[in-house]
């Protein structure tokens, strides 16, 4: 449940805060006669967000079982990737995110022949981003984990989202986002690192991958799966008591060099060095 909840939190509160910017700089300037095209363009992401996936849980589920296998290492392949590129995008975009979204608006308004479509297009763009991000994470989640919680999780992580993202966008809440941002990319990291040795045993189910296939190690009376925190730690983190070799050499290279890149301070325009924003 919280892998997914704090998943789509910072996933609808990055969602929030992009569409806050629009409506808000619409506001600012006086143009709110605009902000239908961006309520429909959010709507259309949201359309595209479920349509693919039910599409892809339909597709599944008519799989035999060793490609169903295949089929989930893929989604879950698709996860990582997203995950991991979704903590490194924002933490590049922040410090300009403002500025570059009040001048594509204005781009949009006065240069483009079809402002209505280029402000459907700005919003929709944003939105299904987050959208399609959060659709492979939670099916990737889903699969591990098929009961209520995950979902609950992030049923619950929107909800919040949604009214964190109105209170900042109405001046009413101050949230450090830089923070926010930075521990919940972390977090991501490590979810995305558990999910990435999970992808190596789908393929190894799958019959595709048959190497490094040797115990790492056997926590079973230590710290079985079926213990509270074994159970959570798998939740979470993607713990297995009795992980092969590969899936632990996968997990730590994405892991180390994942945390690696993030933590590092960013590079100033200038040349000189600054910590990272996310």
């Amino acid at each position: 449940m919280l892998p997914s909840f704090l998943i789509m939190l910072r996933e609808g509160i990055e969602a929030a805060l992009i569409v806050g910017l629009i409506a808000g700089y619409l506001g600012r300037t006086g143009r709110s006669a605009w902000l239908p095209a961006v309520w429909v363009g959010i709507l259309l992401a949201v359309a595209l967000s479920l349509f693919v996936g039910a599409a892809v849980i339909a597709l599944g589920g008519q799989f035999p079982q060793r490609t169903q296998e295949l089929f989930e290492a893929i989604v879950g392949a698709v996860a990582v990737v997203f995950l991991i590129s979704m903590v490194f995008w924002m933490r590049k975009a922040a410090r300009s995110m403002r500025a570059h979204m009040e001048h594509d608006i204005d781009a949009a308004l006065t240069e483009s022949r079809a402002p209505v479509w280029a402000l459907i297009g700005m919003s929709f763009f944003a939105v299904a981003r987050d959208g399609l991000e959060s659709v492979f994470f939670l099916l990737a989640i889903f699969q591990q984990n098929p009961g209520q919680g995950a979902a609950l999780g992030a049923v619950l992580g929107v909800v919040i989202a949604l009214v964190i993202g109105y209170a900042i966008y109405r001046g009413g809440l101050r949230l450090n986002l830089r923070r926010f941002f930075r521990w919940t990319g972390v977090f991501i990291i490590l979810v995305a690192s558990g999910l990435a040795g999970s992808v190596l045993r789908k393929l190894h189910e799958a019959g595709l991958w048959n190497h490094l296939q040797q115990p790492a190690w056997d926590s079973s009376e230590s710290l079985p799966i079926t213990s509270v925190a074994g159970t959570v730690l798998n939740a979470l983190f993607g713990y297995q008591e009795a992980p092969v070799l590969g899936e632990v050499i996968v997990w730590a290279v994405v892991l180390i060099l994942s945390l690696w890149f993030f933590l590092r301070p960013m590079p100033a325009p200038g040349g000189t060095h600054v910590e990272g924003s996310a």
